[in-house]
């Protein structure tokens, strides 16, 4: 069993950097609390109210993408017709959506937390509610982490920014598997065009 627990803490320790469409938020101890508790009592923290408009979002898109393979014209067209969808409805209610805390951004990220860089500096011990699709298949994960470190870097452009750590203290057991194949196939990836820049 030691070793069982050890392979998959190996597993999880692989980090890699990659772009993604991340979400970050602070949270109250009280709001983890109750979702925590909600999941302890076999409640999926996927089951709120609030997160309606990034699923809709994220099934669109999963669909969009597996359409494409089979009819590119109509997979084009449905996605000019939900971009059109997506702007009637901000005309219509313009309150803040999940959907525009989303942004294509570089982290750090592994199995038993992340790392992502942003304006806005962090205290150790603060709750984070994270939102993240993976661009691979459009999968959403939502999970909760505790900033473990923030301290301030420069970016790629010069810009002086905070790059915050968070381990996870809320995830689904799937998500997490996600993200570990996700980082697996990424490096697998990155093998591949060394081996073809190599070669070349």
């Amino acid at each position: 069993m030691a070793l069982k627990n050890e392979g998959n803490d190996k597993r999880q320790s692989v980090r890699i950097t990659s772009r993604l469409l991340l979400g970050h938020r602070k949270t109250t101890p009280e709001k983890f609390k109750a979702i925590k508790e909600d999941c302890d009592n076999g409640i999926s923290m996927y089951n709120r109210k609030e997160l309606a408009d990034i699923q809709v979002y994220v099934g669109a898109q999963a669909a969009l993408s597996r359409l494409q393979s089979k009819d590119r014209d109509l997979a084009a067209f449905l996605q000019h017709l939900d971009g059109k969808l997506n702007l009637l409805l901000k005309k219509i209610d313009s309150s803040p959506s999940l959907l525009d805390k989303l942004i294509l951004q570089r982290i750090n990220i592994g199995g038993h937390g992340l790392a992502y860089w942003t304006d806005e500096n962090h205290k150790n011990g603060e709750l984070i509610e994270l939102h993240m699709i993976m661009p691979s298949d459009n999968s959403y994960i939502n999970c909760f982490g505790e900033v473990v470190d923030c301290w301030k870097e420069k970016d790629e452009s010069g810009q002086e920014v905070f790059r915050v750590s968070v381990k996870y203290v809320l995830i689904m057991e799937h998500d997490r598997e996600m993200l570990i194949q996700y980082n697996f196939k990424q490096q697998s990836l990155a093998l591949q065009r060394r081996r073809l820049d190599q070669e070349s």
